[in-house]
């Protein structure tokens, strides 16, 4: 039973609350120790929180994943893990990370809460409205990079107008997340093709070419909102004219990147998976992350 539940947290999907540490690297706070010790427990808690939810989305899609040729091996839909368990299970994981998530600070708990109601609404209402689904996966990525900066801020003692959010930054993060969200939506409806709509009743309205559609818009998006957030004036201001405009490069080759496994290896259906098992995208994944840290981190003159 255990090792079922454990299969159930998805603990691999925890790399998109990767997000989190957004704030305090791009706060330049990173490297303080109290801060990178609460980031780090900050993700904990809420990636706990955010395994009760995938494991009470499971109880409730448990009839529909059975016709998923993938998800019908989920430990509740192929039986091998009770109702009752699980929903126990769900409660005792979205107690604790809402508990740890306040317990590191007021802004953090309640961004961790607020990302709970919106993907509690996603998992009973929003996943089965056409176009809502996947604008409400993206505000939930946008709703993790605030947490992350609330965090510092509760940690710092600071006020909100200490530390801003750039809105280009939430923006790229938005668009990010719908073109990981729309790529995962054409894999379902190609993979399930007549069936989609008896697991997802929302895929039945959706059709490959509107996808195609929303791919390249959501793609161009994300790219034109990241490239202006590195070379706004409130950007070169804020870090002393430090060239963040070069880590574009890697934004670039990791949308590429993900273009290629969507359409021509047809592995679009797991974002976290593929950031995992593709050495590719980890890899670049890691150097952008490694340039951006030394670009923050220069010493300027």
């Amino acid at each position: 039973m255990i090792g079922s539940i454990f299969r159930t947290m998805r603990v691999y999907q925890w790399t998109k609350n990767l997000v989190i540490f957004a704030g305090p690297i791009f706060t330049l706070r990173i490297l303080e120790f109290p801060i990178a010790a609460a980031s780090v427990a900050g993700f904990l808690s809420f990636s706990l929180a955010v395994s009760g939810i995938y494991v009470l989305n499971d109880v409730l899609d448990a009839k529909n994943d059975r016709h998923h040729a993938v998800k019908r091996n989920r430990p509740i839909a192929s039986g091998k893990l009770g109702i009752a368990p699980a929903s126990m299970a769900s409660g005792l994981l979205l107690a604790a990370g809402i508990a740890g998530s306040y317990a590191l600070g007021a802004r953090f708990g309640t961004a961790a809460v607020a990302y709970v109601i919106l993907t509690a609404a996603y998992s009973v209402v929003l996943k089965r409205v056409v176009l809502l689904d996947v604008v409400a996966i993206a505000t939930g990525f946008v709703l993790r990079a605030v947490a992350g900066v609330e965090l510092v801020r509760d940690q710092a003692g600071l006020q909100a107008r200490e530390i801003e959010i750039s809105p280009w930054l939430l923006i790229c993060a938005l668009f990010l997340a719908l073109f990981l969200a729309i790529g995962k939506r054409r894999n379902e409806l190609e993979l399930l093709e007549e069936s989609a709509p008896q697991h997802r009743l929302a895929l039945g309205a959706y059709t490959k070419p509107l996808l195609d559609q929303l791919v390249a818009v959501s793609t161009s998006a994300t790219l034109i909102a990241y490239a202006v957030y590195t070379v706004s004036p409130e950007t070169v201001a804020k870090y002393y004219g430090r060239p963040l405009y070069l880590t574009i490069p890697f934004v670039l080759y990791g949308i590429y990147r993900y273009l290629y496994l969507m359409y021509a290896e047809n592995k679009g259906g797991n974002p976290s998976e593929h950031l995992l098992r593709d050495r590719a995208t980890l890899a670049n994944v890691l150097l952008w992350c490694a340039a951006v840290l030394a670009i923050l981190l220069w010493p300027v003159a």
